[in-house]
C-alpha cells in the first residue's frame, strides 16, 4: 500500500517509542511511504522548535525520510476541502502520491473520514490495517 504519515505521526515515530514509530517501521518494511516538502518542512520545523533537536540531528531525520520514501508535490486543494486550510498540502499530498491510506492524528483531518477516494484514519487504525 502506499501511505501518507501526516507529520504529527512522523514526529511521533521520531520522538517517542511506542505506536507511531512501530507503525512507521512497518511501513517502511512491507509498505510505501509518501512525503511532500511540506510534509518535510513541518517535521524539520517541530524536530528544531518542539523537540529541541540539533539542527544536525534534525538534518538526519529529514535526509532518512527522504531517502526511504517517494517524495511529491502536493496537489492543488480546493480551499473548502477541509476546516484547516494548514491541512490541504497534506491532502494534497496523498492525492499526488496515489495514497492508498493518510494516517493522521489530526482531528480536522479525521473528521473527514475520507477525501477523494483516499481513506483517513488514525494511526491505530492504520497500524490495525496495515500489520
Amino acid at each position: 500500500m502506499r501511505v501518507v504519515l501526516d507529520a504529527n505521526v512522523l514526529l511521533a515515530a521520531f520522538g517517542t517509542h511506542g505506536l507511531c514509530e512501530t507503525l512507521l517501521a512497518v511501513c517502511l518494511e512491507r509498505h510505501e511511504l509518501i512525503v511532500s516538502q511540506h510534509l518535510l518542512d513541518e517535521v524539520r520545523r517541530h524536530l528544531t522548535t518542539k523537540f529541541k533537536l540539533p539542527a544536525l540531528r534534525t538534518d538526519t531525520v529529514v535526509t532518512f525520510l527522504r531517502e526511504h520514501a517517494e517524495c511529491v508535490t502536493p496537489a492543488s486543494t480546493a480551499a473548502d476541502a477541509c476546516r484547516d486550510p494548514d491541512d490541504l498540502p497534506v491532502l494534497g499530498t496523498a492525492v499526488a502520491g496515489r495514497a492508498d491510506l493518510l494516517l493522521t492524528g489530526d482531528q480536522d483531518l479525521l473528521v473527514l473520514k475520507i477525501h477523494a477516494g483516499i481513506p483517513i484514519l488514525s494511526p491505530r487504525a492504520g497500524y490495525e490495517r496495515l500489520r
